[in-house]
Protein backbone atom coordinates (compact mmCIF):
# COMPACT_ATOMS: atom_id res chain seq x y z
CA UNK A 1 0.00 0.00 0.00
CA UNK A 2 1.71 3.05 -0.97
CA UNK A 3 0.95 5.82 1.90
CA UNK A 4 0.96 9.45 1.13
CA UNK A 5 1.79 10.39 4.06
CA UNK A 6 4.60 13.64 4.66
CA UNK A 7 7.60 13.46 7.13
CA UNK A 8 5.69 16.37 8.46
CA UNK A 9 3.02 14.12 10.06
CA UNK A 10 5.77 12.39 11.86
CA UNK A 11 7.64 15.47 13.10
CA UNK A 12 6.60 14.58 17.00
CA UNK A 13 9.28 13.42 19.51
CA UNK A 14 12.16 13.27 17.06
CA UNK A 15 14.52 11.94 18.71
CA UNK A 16 12.42 9.21 19.61
CA UNK A 17 12.40 6.31 16.86
CA UNK A 18 10.16 4.05 18.89
CA UNK A 19 7.57 6.19 19.75
CA UNK A 20 7.39 7.21 16.47
CA UNK A 21 6.57 3.74 15.48
CA UNK A 22 4.78 3.05 18.17
CA UNK A 23 2.66 5.45 17.18
CA UNK A 24 2.01 4.92 13.46
CA UNK A 25 1.13 1.26 14.49
CA UNK A 26 -2.19 2.64 17.38
CA UNK A 27 -2.75 4.86 14.08
CA UNK A 28 -2.75 2.66 10.98
CA UNK A 29 -2.35 -1.10 9.59
CA UNK A 30 0.67 -2.30 10.15
CA UNK A 31 2.15 -2.80 6.70
CA UNK A 32 1.31 1.14 6.57
CA UNK A 33 3.06 1.88 9.46
CA UNK A 34 6.29 -0.07 8.26
CA UNK A 35 5.83 2.00 4.83
CA UNK A 36 5.52 5.63 6.32
CA UNK A 37 8.26 3.93 8.75
CA UNK A 38 10.26 3.02 6.08
CA UNK A 39 9.94 6.37 3.78
CA UNK A 40 10.45 8.44 6.97
CA UNK A 41 13.84 6.94 7.50
CA UNK A 42 14.83 8.24 4.46
CA UNK A 43 13.36 11.68 4.80
CA UNK A 44 14.58 12.62 8.12
CA UNK A 45 17.64 14.82 8.73
CA UNK A 46 17.84 13.89 12.73
CA UNK A 47 21.26 12.28 13.15
CA UNK A 48 19.68 10.10 15.47
CA UNK A 49 16.88 9.15 13.83
CA UNK A 50 19.16 8.22 10.99
CA UNK A 51 21.09 6.13 12.75
CA UNK A 52 18.15 4.09 14.42
CA UNK A 53 17.05 3.56 10.88
CA UNK A 54 19.47 1.75 9.64
CA UNK A 55 18.32 -1.16 12.54
CA UNK A 56 14.88 -0.72 11.36
CA UNK A 57 15.60 -1.15 7.58
CA UNK A 58 17.78 -3.92 7.95
CA UNK A 59 15.68 -5.60 10.35
CA UNK A 60 12.59 -5.33 8.42
CA UNK A 61 14.57 -6.38 5.42
CA UNK A 62 14.42 -3.15 3.21
CA UNK A 63 17.60 -3.50 2.20
CA UNK A 64 17.56 -1.19 -0.92
CA UNK A 65 16.63 1.38 1.63
CA UNK A 66 19.14 0.61 3.66
CA UNK A 67 21.94 1.26 1.41
CA UNK A 68 20.56 4.45 0.16
CA UNK A 69 20.76 5.55 4.15
CA UNK A 70 24.07 4.10 4.57
CA UNK A 71 24.99 6.29 1.85
CA UNK A 72 23.25 9.44 3.68
CA UNK A 73 24.92 8.10 6.94
CA UNK A 74 28.58 8.32 4.91
CA UNK A 75 28.09 11.70 3.75
CA UNK A 76 27.23 13.32 7.14
CA UNK A 77 29.92 15.12 9.25
CA UNK A 78 29.42 13.23 12.35
CA UNK A 79 32.06 10.42 12.79
CA UNK A 80 29.16 8.64 14.76
CA UNK A 81 26.58 8.51 11.76
CA UNK A 82 29.62 7.45 9.72
CA UNK A 83 31.16 4.89 12.12
CA UNK A 84 27.37 2.71 12.42
CA UNK A 85 27.48 3.30 8.39
CA UNK A 86 29.92 1.39 7.58
CA UNK A 87 29.59 -1.11 10.38
CA UNK A 88 25.50 -1.92 8.55
CA UNK A 89 27.84 -1.70 4.88
CA UNK A 90 29.52 -4.50 6.00
CA UNK A 91 26.13 -6.42 6.87
CA UNK A 92 25.29 -5.69 3.50
CA UNK A 93 28.73 -6.99 1.94
CA UNK A 94 28.31 -10.05 3.53
CA UNK A 95 24.76 -10.77 2.73
CA UNK A 96 25.41 -10.09 -0.65
CA UNK A 97 28.60 -11.88 -1.51
CA UNK A 98 29.14 -14.35 1.88
CA UNK A 99 30.96 -14.33 4.71
CA UNK A 100 34.85 -12.55 4.62
CA UNK A 101 37.52 -13.17 7.12
CA UNK A 102 38.36 -9.23 5.95
CA UNK A 103 35.30 -8.18 7.69
CA UNK A 104 36.08 -9.42 10.93
CA UNK A 105 39.56 -7.68 10.20
CA UNK A 106 37.38 -4.50 9.10
CA UNK A 107 35.49 -4.98 12.34
CA UNK A 108 38.05 -4.80 14.77
CA UNK A 109 39.47 -1.44 12.99
CA UNK A 110 36.21 0.26 14.48
CA UNK A 111 37.23 2.03 17.15
CA UNK A 112 34.02 3.97 18.83
CA UNK A 113 32.73 4.30 22.05
CA UNK A 114 28.81 3.59 21.12
CA UNK A 115 27.12 0.97 23.56
CA UNK A 116 24.77 0.49 20.55
CA UNK A 117 27.17 0.09 18.30
CA UNK A 118 28.92 -2.36 20.11
CA UNK A 119 25.87 -4.37 19.99
CA UNK A 120 25.79 -4.60 16.33
CA UNK A 121 29.29 -5.09 15.65
CA UNK A 122 29.35 -7.93 18.08
CA UNK A 123 26.24 -9.50 16.03
CA UNK A 124 27.83 -8.87 12.24
CA UNK A 125 30.67 -10.50 13.89
CA UNK A 126 29.04 -13.45 15.27
CA UNK A 127 26.74 -13.77 11.74
CA UNK A 128 30.11 -14.52 10.17
CA UNK A 129 31.44 -17.09 12.74
CA UNK A 130 27.78 -18.60 11.71
CA UNK A 131 28.60 -18.52 8.17
CA UNK A 132 32.02 -20.15 9.00
CA UNK A 133 30.39 -22.73 11.31
CA UNK A 134 32.58 -21.76 14.01
CA UNK A 135 29.95 -22.61 16.47
CA UNK A 136 32.33 -22.35 19.13
CA UNK A 137 32.50 -18.83 18.81
CA UNK A 138 29.24 -18.67 18.29
CA UNK A 139 28.35 -19.90 21.69
CA UNK A 140 31.21 -17.31 23.16
CA UNK A 141 29.30 -14.82 21.85
CA UNK A 142 25.64 -16.05 22.47
CA UNK A 143 27.24 -15.99 26.70
CA UNK A 144 28.42 -12.34 26.37
CA UNK A 145 25.80 -10.45 24.49
CA UNK A 146 23.23 -10.14 26.98
CA UNK A 147 25.55 -8.03 29.28
CA UNK A 148 26.28 -5.72 25.97
CA UNK A 149 22.26 -4.91 26.21
CA UNK A 150 22.83 -3.78 29.57
CA UNK A 151 24.54 -0.35 28.24
CA UNK A 152 21.53 -0.03 25.94
CA UNK A 153 19.97 3.24 26.10
CA UNK A 154 17.65 3.30 23.32
CA UNK A 155 14.09 0.96 23.70
CA UNK A 156 13.84 0.51 20.44
CA UNK A 157 17.40 -0.79 19.67
CA UNK A 158 17.02 -2.91 22.42
CA UNK A 159 13.74 -4.41 21.15
CA UNK A 160 15.26 -4.96 17.61
CA UNK A 161 18.42 -6.74 19.29
CA UNK A 162 16.55 -9.25 21.47
CA UNK A 163 14.77 -10.12 18.24
CA UNK A 164 18.10 -10.41 16.38
CA UNK A 165 19.07 -12.89 20.06
CA UNK A 166 16.72 -15.14 19.36
CA UNK A 167 16.96 -15.74 16.24
CA UNK A 168 20.77 -16.47 16.83
CA UNK A 169 19.60 -18.59 19.69
CA UNK A 170 17.39 -20.71 17.42
CA UNK A 171 20.12 -21.29 14.68
CA UNK A 172 22.77 -22.23 17.32
CA UNK A 173 20.44 -24.43 19.41
CA UNK A 174 19.08 -26.19 16.43
CA UNK A 175 22.82 -26.71 14.86
CA UNK A 176 23.31 -28.39 18.61
CA UNK A 177 20.71 -30.96 17.84
CA UNK A 178 18.25 -28.42 20.79
CA UNK A 179 15.18 -28.85 19.88
CA UNK A 180 13.10 -28.42 21.91
CA UNK A 181 15.01 -25.22 22.85
CA UNK A 182 15.71 -24.48 19.32
CA UNK A 183 12.01 -24.13 18.96
CA UNK A 184 11.04 -22.48 21.65
CA UNK A 185 13.24 -19.07 20.45
CA UNK A 186 11.97 -19.48 17.22
CA UNK A 187 8.50 -19.21 18.29
CA UNK A 188 9.72 -15.84 20.14
CA UNK A 189 11.07 -14.36 17.49
CA UNK A 190 8.54 -15.15 15.30
CA UNK A 191 5.97 -13.30 18.00
CA UNK A 192 8.44 -10.50 18.38
CA UNK A 193 9.35 -9.26 14.81
CA UNK A 194 6.84 -6.99 12.98
CA UNK A 195 9.01 -8.13 9.65
CA UNK A 196 7.38 -10.52 7.49
CA UNK A 197 10.19 -11.28 5.67
CA UNK A 198 11.95 -12.18 8.47
CA UNK A 199 8.99 -14.48 9.55
CA UNK A 200 9.06 -15.95 6.37
CA UNK A 201 12.99 -17.26 6.99
CA UNK A 202 12.00 -18.22 10.28
CA UNK A 203 9.07 -20.35 8.94
CA UNK A 204 11.61 -22.11 6.36
CA UNK A 205 14.12 -22.98 9.14
CA UNK A 206 11.31 -24.10 11.57
CA UNK A 207 10.52 -26.64 8.72
CA UNK A 208 13.32 -28.04 8.22
CA UNK A 209 13.85 -28.40 11.96
CA UNK A 210 11.18 -31.18 11.37
CA UNK A 211 13.53 -33.10 9.26
CA UNK A 212 13.05 -35.94 11.88
CA UNK A 213 10.01 -35.59 13.05
CA UNK A 214 6.71 -35.07 10.59
CA UNK A 215 6.29 -34.45 7.01
CA UNK A 216 3.30 -32.84 7.64
CA UNK A 217 4.73 -30.07 10.38
CA UNK A 218 7.75 -29.25 8.10
CA UNK A 219 5.88 -28.51 4.89
CA UNK A 220 2.70 -26.24 7.11
CA UNK A 221 6.02 -23.74 8.18
CA UNK A 222 7.39 -24.43 4.38
CA UNK A 223 4.04 -22.97 3.07
CA UNK A 224 3.43 -20.71 5.74
CA UNK A 225 7.09 -18.87 4.33
CA UNK A 226 5.61 -19.26 0.97
CA UNK A 227 2.25 -17.11 1.27
CA UNK A 228 4.51 -14.50 3.21
CA UNK A 229 6.97 -14.41 0.28
CA UNK A 230 4.68 -13.99 -2.32
CA UNK A 231 2.65 -11.13 -0.03
CA UNK A 232 6.27 -9.44 -0.38
CA UNK A 233 7.18 -10.71 -3.41
CA UNK A 234 10.52 -12.00 -2.53
CA UNK A 235 11.28 -14.16 -5.08
CA UNK A 236 14.68 -15.09 -3.45
CA UNK A 237 13.09 -16.66 -0.70
CA UNK A 238 10.34 -18.79 -3.04
CA UNK A 239 12.78 -19.98 -5.13
CA UNK A 240 15.05 -21.53 -2.25
CA UNK A 241 11.61 -22.91 -0.60
CA UNK A 242 10.72 -24.73 -4.01
CA UNK A 243 14.43 -25.40 -5.36
CA UNK A 244 15.84 -26.73 -1.91
CA UNK A 245 13.71 -27.14 1.07
CA UNK A 246 10.64 -28.63 -0.63
CA UNK A 247 12.12 -31.01 -2.89
CA UNK A 248 14.73 -31.80 0.50
CA UNK A 249 11.95 -32.65 2.42
CA UNK A 250 9.76 -34.77 -0.13
CA UNK A 251 12.68 -37.06 -1.00
CA UNK A 252 13.35 -37.30 2.63
CA UNK A 253 9.83 -38.86 3.77
CA UNK A 254 9.59 -40.71 0.37
CA UNK A 255 7.03 -38.44 -1.19
CA UNK A 256 9.08 -37.28 -4.66
CA UNK A 257 5.70 -37.96 -7.02
CA UNK A 258 4.96 -34.33 -8.58
CA UNK A 259 8.05 -32.44 -6.94
CA UNK A 260 10.77 -30.60 -9.14
CA UNK A 261 13.62 -28.80 -8.85
CA UNK A 262 16.41 -27.18 -11.05
CA UNK A 263 19.33 -28.17 -8.73
CA UNK A 264 21.41 -31.52 -9.68
CA UNK A 265 21.87 -32.60 -5.89
CA UNK A 266 18.05 -32.30 -4.78
CA UNK A 267 17.15 -34.05 -8.30
CA UNK A 268 19.73 -37.05 -7.45
CA UNK A 269 17.36 -37.00 -3.82
CA UNK A 270 14.59 -37.28 -5.50
CA UNK A 271 15.50 -39.94 -7.75
CA UNK A 272 16.97 -42.01 -4.59
CA UNK A 273 12.99 -41.81 -3.76
CA UNK A 274 11.89 -42.50 -6.56
CA UNK A 275 13.69 -45.71 -6.63
CA UNK A 276 16.17 -44.68 -9.41
CA UNK A 277 19.23 -45.48 -7.76
CA UNK A 278 21.41 -45.65 -11.11
CA UNK A 279 20.01 -42.18 -12.15
CA UNK A 280 20.96 -40.25 -9.03
CA UNK A 281 23.93 -41.85 -9.02
CA UNK A 282 24.86 -40.53 -12.81
CA UNK A 283 23.92 -36.98 -11.60
CA UNK A 284 26.08 -37.35 -8.95
CA UNK A 285 29.34 -38.75 -10.34
CA UNK A 286 29.02 -34.94 -12.33
CA UNK A 287 28.96 -33.06 -8.85
CA UNK A 288 31.80 -31.80 -6.25
CA UNK A 289 31.99 -34.29 -3.06
CA UNK A 290 33.07 -31.37 -1.05
CA UNK A 291 29.82 -31.75 0.00
CA UNK A 292 28.24 -33.40 3.72
CA UNK A 293 24.98 -33.60 1.36
CA UNK A 294 26.20 -34.89 -1.67
CA UNK A 295 28.21 -37.54 -0.06
CA UNK A 296 25.26 -38.56 2.05
CA UNK A 297 22.98 -39.34 -1.37
CA UNK A 298 25.92 -40.58 -2.87
CA UNK A 299 26.11 -43.34 0.34
CA UNK A 300 22.56 -43.62 0.25
CA UNK A 301 22.36 -44.61 -3.70
CA UNK A 302 24.84 -46.91 -3.54
CA UNK A 303 24.31 -48.21 -0.50
CA UNK A 304 28.20 -47.03 0.71
CA UNK A 305 28.99 -46.90 4.49
CA UNK A 306 32.21 -45.58 3.91
CA UNK A 307 30.94 -42.81 1.93
CA UNK A 308 28.23 -42.00 4.83
CA UNK A 309 31.09 -42.39 7.28
CA UNK A 310 32.44 -39.26 5.02
CA UNK A 311 28.98 -37.37 5.52
CA UNK A 312 29.27 -37.74 8.82
CA UNK A 313 32.42 -36.60 9.68
CA UNK A 314 31.87 -33.47 7.72
CA UNK A 315 29.03 -32.30 9.29
CA UNK A 316 30.66 -33.13 12.72
CA UNK A 317 34.04 -32.15 11.89
CA UNK A 318 33.77 -29.54 9.35
CA UNK A 319 30.45 -27.85 9.57
CA UNK A 320 29.49 -28.75 13.68
CA UNK A 321 26.14 -29.36 12.99
CA UNK A 322 25.05 -31.79 14.70
CA UNK A 323 21.11 -31.57 13.19
CA UNK A 324 22.40 -32.72 9.75
CA UNK A 325 24.86 -35.22 10.69
CA UNK A 326 21.52 -37.35 11.69
CA UNK A 327 21.24 -37.77 8.17
CA UNK A 328 24.05 -40.03 7.28
CA UNK A 329 24.11 -41.51 10.72
CA UNK A 330 20.58 -43.00 10.59
CA UNK A 331 21.48 -44.65 6.95
CA UNK A 332 24.48 -46.26 8.76
CA UNK A 333 22.28 -47.21 11.28
CA UNK A 334 19.71 -48.87 8.64
CA UNK A 335 22.66 -50.52 6.56
CA UNK A 336 23.81 -51.95 9.61
CA UNK A 337 20.63 -53.27 11.08
CA UNK A 338 20.12 -54.73 7.08
CA UNK A 339 23.30 -56.42 7.18
CA UNK A 340 22.73 -58.08 11.12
Amino acid sequence: MESRHTQNELSYEMDNFGLVFSTLNNQYDQQTALDMMRKYCLQTTNENMQRIGLEFLYLNGYFADLKRLININLSLSNPRNRAWASVYQLNVHRREYGWNVEILKRLRQIKIDDPDLKCVIEFTRASVHFDMKQFGKVGNFLEMQPRLFNNVQDSFMLACFQIRFSQYLFMYHWSRNELIMARKYAFRALTQTFSEPTKAAIHTNLGLTYTFDTYQQGMYHFQEALKLARKHRAQQTIDAIKTYNIPFLSAHFGKPEGITTTDSSEQAHLEIAKGNVAQAIAILENLSMDSPYNLYYMGLAKQDKDLLMQSYNYFIEKQRDLFFARLPLRAMQRLFNDFV
